[in-house]
């Protein structure tokens, strides 16, 4: 049996900041050997419309949904059945059942294998549901991908799950509240097992089993592994965890500051942030030496079309060394998509799906502007934030960016890819440009 594993493009592109599928990674570890796998990645290059294969599984998050339903709907109209998983489906099922002979909800670990098993019996059945309690001490198959397709940059995951349940985010609804982690010595294993100079910690929260976490770090130490990890804003605000963090390796923390108006804060349930001074977790950070990757979202009830160059004048003057300024998301499955949902604000119901909608976009209908002016007022914020005179100032930000040059060099990288995807990306449609290929 052959199967291929299919990764679809969000906006029919090659995307430079595109990284590993380590999804795939794992479902290669649980797949016996008589079964071939192939992996197309849509977002390095397009995907063929014509495999020679006994079966697709596509991996599927929200903005790639159009083109994940375009490629299921050719591969079955030659008749090869396709399989879906992922955020997307498990928020959807019925939804992406319209386009697929399978739908796996929630972690794909444990339904896997019986998936094979019913594939290679022909009996596949039309949903298998995840326990969610997958065992994470499995180890991806390293051969599953071309590691040279992607940034040199190595990916690890500690484990799943955030304690906090922000009302736009996504990961609450998939993992619900059950926080997850790996046994430090295993995930100390795949970090030694990683040849790339960077790695990143693909966990929503690195921190939200902070015993474990502390154990991890500790085990770090030593080790001589330069790593970059998602963390809530708590562990800013501890001086020791955040030493300790830098013995281990870190450079860089990536954080939600999502907004600078204790309203909105309110309104999004970031209650790390309510508890939390900016002003005094960016010195925590600049002393313990590692750079800010910050994150926020514009759009909420107490916004204004100011907000956008508002939060790029915090970010250039703290010299964040990487953010990202987005429109509010109403991601399905979330508490904040059913709240517009009911109110009435939604532009689209399925704004994934709709050929109106372009990448950038608002969603929604905010309170205190109109959606064009939240749409242009984050366009205006990222194209600042990454004008050539911004990221000039930032590098040289004397206790972070420009403290080593390793510092420099992972800022200005980052800063390149950033600026060159913000560019490409902006006011695209989603999929429509995914082009069939011949094998």
């Amino acid at each position: 049996m052959r199967i291929a594993f299919v990764r679809p493009s969000m906006c029919g592109r090659r995307s430079g900041d595109a990284l590993q599928p380590l999804v795939f990674a794992l479902i290669k570890a649980l797949t016996p050997p008589h079964v071939d796998i192939e992996f197309h990645d849509g977002m390095i290059r397009p995907t063929p419309d014509d495999l020679d294969v006994d079966a697709v599984a596509l991996t599927v998050e929200t903005f790639t949904a159009r083109s994940a339903y375009a490629l299921a709907d050719r591969y079955r109209a030659r008749g090869v059945p396709v399989v879906m998983g992922g955020f997307h489906p498990t928020m959807l099922p019925d939804e992406c059942a319209e386009h697929a002979d399978a739908v796996v909800v929630g972690e794909a670990e444990d339904t896997w294998p019986s998936l094979l098993a019913d594939l290679e019996a022909g009996r596949l059945r039309p949903r298998y549901v995840s326990r969610n309690d997958a065992d994470l001490t499995l180890m991806g198959d390293d051969t599953a991908f071309d590691r040279a397709d992607y940034p040199p940059l190595g990916l690890v995951q500690f484990g799943r799950g955030c304690r906090y349940a922000c009302d736009f985010c996504s990961i609450h609804a998939f993992h619900g509240s059950t926080i997850r982690t790996k046994p430090p010595a295993v995930a100390l294993e795949e970090v030694r097992r990683r040849s790339e100079g960077l790695l990143f910690f693909v966990d929503d929260n690195l921190i939200a089993d902070v015993d474990a976490a502390r154990a991890l770090f500790e085990g770090l130490v030593g080790l001589g592994k330069r790593w970059v990890a998602q963390v809530s804003m708590d562990a800013a605000a501890d001086p020791d965890l955040l030493r300790l963090m830098r013995r281990a390796g870190c450079v860089m923390v990536l954080i939600g500051f999502e907004s600078l108006n204790r309203a909105n804060l309110k309104q999004m349930g970031k209650g790390a942030n309510l508890r939390g001074d900016y002003a005094r977790v960016l010195a925590n950070i600049s002393d313990a030496g590692l750079m800010v990757y910050g994150t926020f979202v514009l759009g909420y009830d107490a916004d204004t079309a100011a907000m956008g160059d508002e939060v790029v004048a915090f970010a250039t003057r703290s010299g964040f060394a990487i953010a990202n300024f987005n429109p509010l998301m109403p991601m399905p499955g979330t508490p904040l998509y059913a709240r517009l949902l009911t109110e009435g604000r939604l532009l689209h119901d399925r704004w994934w799906t709709d050929d109106a909608y372009r990448y950038g976009d608002a969603m929604f209908q905010p309170r205190g502007m109109s959606p064009e002016e939240l749409s242009a007022a984050c366009r205006r914020a990222r194209f600042a934030f990454y004008s050539p005179t911004s990221i000039g100032r930032r590098l040289l930000h004397p206790r972070t960016n420009a403290r080593s040059i390793g510092n420099l060099a992972l800022c200005l990288a980052g800063n390149a890819v950033s600026r060159r995807e913000v560019h490409a990306k902006q006011g695209r449609p989603l999929g429509v440009q995914e082009r069939a290929a011949t094998r």
